[in-house]
């Protein structure tokens, strides 16, 4: 069987013009690198802001698991389904990060047939955009400790900074160390540490910002620490937002590239759901709302993660109003929620599928939660028996949802047709009434214990009274009005990455809380969860490499 490296070498990709042009981009409005991926100018931006906008279709998955999903997968087959079928039709995706990469999980890029293209170049340094929000993150943090080292005229306590440097790569070392030393004329010393860049509030910003006025004024907002007196002291304070901008400008304007059948996808931004929103930019899901008749976006691992996330904080913040949400979920995964050991998936247990099921049966009642009509598309392995298959669609008609069987990895749009003409049919009949879970007046504890409470089944939310005053500061500060990140394992909807299925009745721990005042939102870590991943003890770095022919191998 073909890899999805060599599918993707074997297709013949049109240039970057003619997929513009069936996006209806002008020639002019691109700015290409190379032959098979542009940026969109801002002149074309501003041109389509007052376009009508097209449907909004999000696509989520299940609580991921070792034996996969395949949620960018469906995505990408979706939208080549429903263009196929004659609904004009764009994919939002976010840009994969380096840290997954070359640790364990992969590229982000779909698989088989349904792949975005070129794929070794989105996997690996793409356009720029995130060495851009690296150099951004880190130029505020060098400013920071240059304001310290000469004078510090804010007064800027070096014990309460909270501004942290930035790289995307996973590297547990770097996650707290002491900067600074080595004798006066090397800076003043003091505790940092280092998070992945698309767990930084610069990504956060990067995507949320509307336009370039919008990111200068977010990025200005940032809080770097406080003084002696409590005072917080902002990026715009110590004079970093302008030049922040300046390396941000090029990148903002969103990345055109297409799919192994031609379909055009917006490439832009890529925060991680499990540690950050989740969610790939607004720049770029205006563009495609303005320019397509539907939308087919993502967010990160399950439902309780990124689909929460992209629905209290990235539409909240934007204005979006989806249509429609698709749960991705897939028999071997199902099974592994049933309690079924990876290396045994390939024999047939519908009962550990029927145990399991009660994961994807929650996050489908989870998203109505949020006014969204709901499909279920469930992306078929060989090794799926038909009673398999049936348990799943049986459990679905149950809850009055509607499971479609998606091959779209080995066919192509053809695979996922089903799904397509669902999705068409309940798009033009209109049942959505999106509402976000909690409203903005809501105090901060309180939206972490609706989000704890309605979305993950949770008996208790711990927040320890230091935490508890940190958040009573927050709200003191203006910031009471936004809206809560929780950082905690993708795996479970708990904070026990062990507890699988759907879990009741469990206490979901805050260990720290944080304002990303720019972003317009609260952060609450949870559990174990960290914001600088480490690498696994065997890596996918150690198997990628370069052939005879000086081609990339091994990236998958």
């Amino acid at each position: 069987m073909a890899t999805d490296l060599e599918i993707a070498r074997a297709a013949t990709l049109q240039p970057i013009t003619a997929i513009a042009a069936t996006a209806g981009i002008p020639e002019e409005a691109l700015i290409p690198f190379g032959r098979h991926k542009a940026k969109i100018d801002y002149g074309f931006l501003k041109a389509q802001a007052t376009q009508p906008r097209g449907k909004l279709v999000l696509v989520t998955g299940i609580s991921p698991t070792a034996a996969g999903e395949g949620k960018t997968t469906t995505t990408i087959g979706l939208a080549d389904a429903l263009n196929s079928i004659g609904a004009r039709t764009m994919i939002c995706l976010r840009e994969p990060s380096l840290g997954p990469c070359f640790g364990v999980k992969g590229g982000a890029t779909g698989g088989g047939r349904a792949q975005v293209a070129p794929m070794e170049d989105i996997n690996l340094h793409f356009t720029g955009d995130f060495h851009a929000i690296t150099a951004a993150n880190n130029l505020l943090s060098a400013m920071v400790d240059n304001h310290l080292y000469w004078g510090n005229g804010l007064g800027l306590d070096p014990r309460r900074v909270t501004w942290r440097r930035a790289m995307d790569m996973n590297d547990r070392n770097l996650r707290n160390m002491v900067v600074g030393l080595g004798g006066a004329a090397q800076g003043i010393p003091r505790e940092d540490g280092f998070d992945i860049t698309v767990a930084s509030e610069v990504m956060a910003i990067f995507c949320l910002a509307s336009d370039l006025h919008d990111l200068q004024e977010r990025l200005g907002r940032i809080i770097v620490g406080q003084t002696r007196e409590g005072r917080s002291v902002t990026a715009r304070d110590v004079k970093a937002d302008g030049a922040m901008a300046a390396l941000l400008r090029d990148a903002l304007q969103p990345n055109l590239v297409q799919t192994l059948e031609g379909s055009p996808a917006l490439v832009h931004g890529g925060p991680f759901a499990n540690i950050a929103h989740g969610c790939n930019s607004v720049v770029a899901t205006q563009l495609g709302l303005s320019l397509a008749d539907v939308v087919v976006t993502e967010a990160g691992f399950g439902a309780d993660l990124g689909a929460e996330k992209f629905l209290d904080i990235k539409c909240r913040s934007a204005g979006l109003a989806p249509d429609l949400a698709v749960v991705v979920a897939t028999v071997r995964a199902l099974k592994m929620h049933g309690g079924v050991a990876k290396s045994s998936l390939g024999a047939e247990d519908v009962a550990a599928v029927e145990r399991g099921v009660v994961n994807l049966i929650r996050h489908v009642e989870n998203m109505r939660k949020f006014g969204l009509p709901v499909v279920v598309a469930l992306n078929r392995f060989t090794t799926d028996t038909a009673a398999e298959i049936a348990a799943v669609q049986h459990a679905m008609a149950r809850i009055g949802a509607e499971a479609f069987l998606c091959t779209h990895w080995g066919e192509g749009a053809a695979g996922a047709a089903d799904l397509a003409r669902a999705v068409r049919k309940l798009l033009a009949e209109g049942h959505a009434k999106f509402r976000p879970l909690y409203p903005d007046a809501l105090p901060l504890a309180e939206k972490l214990r609706a989000i704890a409470r309605e979305i993950y089944h949770a008996a208790e939310v711990q927040i320890p009274p230091a935490i508890a005053a940190r958040l009573a500061k927050f709200e003191e500060m203006g910031f009471g009005h936004v809206p809560v990140c929780v950082a905690k394992t993708q795996y479970s909807f708990s904070a026990d990455p062990t507890k699988l299925g759907a879990p009741e009745g469990h206490v979901l721990p805050v260990r720290e809380v944080r304002l990303s005042a720019g972003a317009g939102f609260v952060v609450a870590v949870c559990g174990d969860i960290m914001t600088m991943p480490g690498l696994p003890r065997h890596p996918a770095a150690e198997s990628i490499g370069l052939d005879a022919e000086g081609r990339i191998e091994g990236l998958f």
